[in-house]
């Protein structure tokens, strides 16, 4: 009913184009008088129930957030995974529900599950809707097609299986945009500026998101002063020097003269890298002018693939039987 409250419930963790498909459908419900509020779980549940199997992070909650009232959500809340919370019956939860939103819609996916043990699905969902008055609508998967010509369904799963192998643009078809983390620019071993490559080195604050396999990536860092900058990402632990840690390292590029940018800070300021592309994997090179070679082709091929916007995002299309 137009004017009324539609209701999407899950993790959205990468807010991918799959959680945009449910709140496009929960607007359809609310009409453009109504509220769409999504309900996010904020830890994972599984930090709680079994710690060791809880997924990477994707997104903050701060982030998450975000990106839903970018979809179109008039409201995030969020809901933390008490012990109170996790020993909730699925009943008993949609009613706690219910009576603080008077939802007149509830949409899910599929594979939606809620309540004490995961017990409550969409069956559950659909007998406690004609019970308690709301409708339930159920989204269909998203497909997306990738550069392996496979038809993946969007899920942050499959976000985290291809980021942890280094595939970020199929990662960028899925969440509809690249994948990116943020942090503070700290001190590092200042071994890149004596080469003519100095770098910024990342670290993440609060809880870390998941890194890309190691490697070179093309990114766009975007700055304090509001610049967006090609950039040479190195994420690993440096063979050439036996490093031990592992590190995100971005060299920022003048893309116009193709060279070390400049007006950049020292340590202390926030930074973020939007993952493009995969450039190539991390190796142990024999010498420094054998390596400052490789940095000097890599830096010309970040510049080139940020120029021509590579990869490009693939669309979504209809998931049908998905691949995986």
């Amino acid at each position: 009913m137009a004017g009324s409250v539609a209701i999407t419930i899950g993790n959205f963790d990468g807010v991918h184009v799959g959680h945009a498909a449910l709140i496009q459908r929960a607007r359809s419900h609310a009409g453009t008088s109504g509220r769409v509020i999504a309900l996010a779980f904020d830890p994972h549940p599984l930090t709680k129930v079994a710690p060791a199997a809880a997924p990477a992070r994707l997104t903050s909650f701060e982030f998450r957030a975000s990106l839903l009232r970018e979809l179109g959500a008039d409201e995030v809340v969020r809901l933390q995974p008490s012990d109170e919370f996790l020993s909730t019956s699925p009943s008993e939860f949609i009613e706690r529900v219910v009576s603080t939103y008077r939802p007149g819609a509830i949409v899910e996916g599929a594979d939606f599950h809620f309540g004490k043990g995961r017990a409550g699905n969409v069956a559950t969902l659909r007998e406690l809707g004609g019970r308690m008055g709301f409708a339930v609508d159920v989204v269909d998967a998203v497909g997306v097609a990738i550069s392996d010509h496979c038809v993946v369904r969007a899920s942050s799963t499959m976000v985290r299986w291809l980021i942890e192998r280094g595939r970020v643009g199929d990662a960028a078809a899925l969440l509809g945009r690249c994948y990116e983390i943020r942090g503070t620019v700290e001190r590092g071993d200042q071994r890149g500026r004596t080469i003519g490559f100095p770098t910024a080195n990342l670290h993440q604050d609060g809880e870390p998101l998941l890194l890309p396999a190691d490697g070179v990536y093309a990114c766009v860092a975007r700055m304090p002063d509001g610049r967006e900058l090609p950039a040479a990402v190195n994420i690993g632990t440096r063979p050439t020097f036996q490093g031990q840690d592992r590190r995100v390292e971005a060299h920022l590029i003048d893309a116009s003269t193709r060279l070390p940018a400049s007006g950049v800070g020292e340590y202390g300021w926030p930074i973020s890298l939007a993952f493009v592309a995969f450039v190539r994997d991390q190796v142990r090179f024999s010498g420094i002018d054998a390596l400052r070679m490789q940095l000097e082709r890599d830096r010309r091929r970040v510049v080139d693939l940020i120029e021509s916007d590579a990869p490009a995002a693939m669309a979504p299309v209809d998931a049908g039987e998905c691949a995986r």
